[in-house]
């Protein structure tokens, strides 16, 4: 449970509450929720948070060494929450800090955030239903059903859905982003 992995990487660095809040700019309580597993962070807060320990997200999900063999099953995944809870990413991957695969859907009209941002990997979205628009740099590609979209993650970008019907998509990322 990622709030088991949060606890321990901040109690293994002599780390109160309090002061993983402010370095991470999230509230206690927040984080006292999430180490409770009440509710779930947000990838922008994972992200904050990861930033902290300078560590991958992924090693927010460890649960010890990464197996060598993993099987995702419908209901057993952990979520990641977009920024205000836009999106929900279902997480295919073990966390092992080389490889993220997440399942996303976005309903029309939704986005993953409200401005696009930019990080060190190589992304891959492939589109299972529907269309997703992939903004980057400010420049709008819709991906369609049965393609697929990669691009150096540098580029500010962001996922949308500007069509009238829901958009499911894979989201591989290389090396997962803090």
């Amino acid at each position: 449970m990622i709030g088991d992995q949060l606890r321990e990487l901040r109690t293994r660095r002599g780390l109160s509450l309090r002061a993983l809040a402010a370095d991470a700019g999230v509230s206690a309580t927040l984080l006292s929720q999430i180490e409770r597993g009440v509710t779930e962070p947000s990838l922008a807060t994972l992200r904050r948070l990861a930033n902290v320990f300078g560590e991958s997200m992924a090693t927010l999900f460890e649960d010890g060494a990464a197996p060598s063999v993993w099987i995702s099953r419908p209901g057993e995944r952990s979520t990641l929450r977009g920024p205000r809870g836009q999106i929900g990413y279902e997480r295919l991957t073990p966390g092992n800090g080389q490889m993220e695969v997440l399942r996303g859907v976005l309903e029309p009209g939704e986005a993953i955030s409200s401005e696009p941002w930019s990080h060190v990997a190589l992304e891959c979205a492939f589109v299972l239903a529907g269309t997703l628009t992939v903004e980057l740099d400010g420049k709008p590609n819709a991906v369609h059903a049965g393609e697929a979209i990669t691009f150096d993650s540098r580029l500010a970008h962001r996922y949308l859905n500007c069509g009238a019907e829901r958009a499911e998509f894979l989201l591989s990322v290389a090396p997962p982003t803090p």
